[in-house]
């Protein structure tokens, strides 16, 4: 575990917008020295600069997550360079969102490439790192889509539920080692520029549901495991939750929400399908917000979240009658 009194040593993949943006520029605010890492050289310089204006240090690399032999790389020039890694922030997402048989199959590896495998290539490359040095926080971002299955992003779904496994897997591998974590994040819906980037052959354009989190909101939970690491944190949604609806009624929730994007599809602005930036980029800087969020959605969230929460307890109950 990192003081914050002390410069953290941090590296984040994914941080060229959304949640690794503002996670990167909430460290900055505590002094980090930051190496900065994406696809995208526009977007890694619009942060960096936010990094330097906040008070931290902050230097770019651009570096595709899927190529391992780059992530070695930067993993070793980030420990040369700050002398060490205490925090390593896998955030690297992306998403591809249809019917899975009308997605092409090259973006459905792609989605598995980015969200499971190259959180695997990130961990491959610190770890050595931490267990030299005896301590390290490796921090997955995840999503809810890690406990709940999601219909019209079935690659999403195989590449965060496999990412949580994985996860797990790590824990008990370094489980020896008191002073190295494996910190995983599960937040909600998050207001980022990803649902721009993402692929879509709904033939919709794509919106967000009421209530999504800030990007900021998510970046406090992370700076949080900074000083405070924990194997499981959920953010918009209470991690126990999740783990009974995972147990007892893991189909509930994926018909639920087949039911609501079959209707979602066909009452949507009509949109053109397309890759999106799954396989490169952005051109230009996206920043930390999507730029969707109400204030006036929150409360319509939590009478959502209540519902399903409803329907769960109710199933299960169901579930109890029938076997007395």
């Amino acid at each position: 575990m990192t003081s914050s009194k002390t410069a953290q040593r941090i590296v984040i993949t994914g941080a060229s917008s959304g949640i690794g943006a503002a996670t990167a520029i909430a460290f900055a605010r505590r002094g980090a020295r930051l190496v900065l890492a994406a696809r995208g050289k526009a977007g890694l310089g619009d942060i960096a600069e936010q990094c330097r204006a906040a008070g931290g240090e902050a230097r770019v690399e651009v570096v595709d997550v899927t190529d391992a032999a780059a992530v070695a790389r930067l993993a070793a020039r980030a420990r040369d360079d700050l002398g060490g890694i205490d925090i390593w922030f896998s955030n690297v997402g992306v998403g591809v969102v249809g019917k899975y048989q009308d997605v092409p199959i090259a973006d459905h590896a792609q989605v598995i490439a980015a969200n499971l495998i190259g959180h695997m290539n990130d961990a491959h490359a610190v770890l050595p790192i931490f267990l030299a040095q005896d301590h390290g926080i490796f921090i997955n971002m995840i999503s809810v889509g890690g406990f709940i299955a999601t219909p019209y992003a079935a690659a999403y779904s195989a590449s965060k539920f496999g990412l949580r496994g994985f996860s797990e897997a790590l824990r008990g591998e370094v489980s020896k080692h008191p002073r190295i974590h494996i910190c995983d994040v599960y937040p909600t819906f998050v207001d980022t520029p990803g649902i721009d980037h993402a692929g879509n052959y709904t033939g919709a354009a794509l919106s967000l549901p009421p209530g999504a989190l800030s990007p900021d909101t998510v970046a406090k939970a992370v700076v949080r495991l900074a000083d405070h690491p924990r194997n499981t944190t959920a953010v918009g949604a209470p991690a126990i939750a999740l783990k009974l609806n995972q147990f007892f009624v893991p189909n509930l929730g994926a018909a639920m929400m087949n039911g609501f994007m079959d209707h979602w599809s066909k009452k949507a602005d009509p949109s053109v399908d397309g890759t999106g930036a799954l396989h490169d980029p952005p051109p230009a800087p996206s920043g930390v917000d999507g730029g969707r969020r109400r204030p006036d959605q929150r409360r319509k969230a939590a009478a959502a979240g209540a519902g399903v929460a409803v329907l769960g307890l109710a199933a299960l109950g169901a579930m109890r009658w029938r076997r007395r």
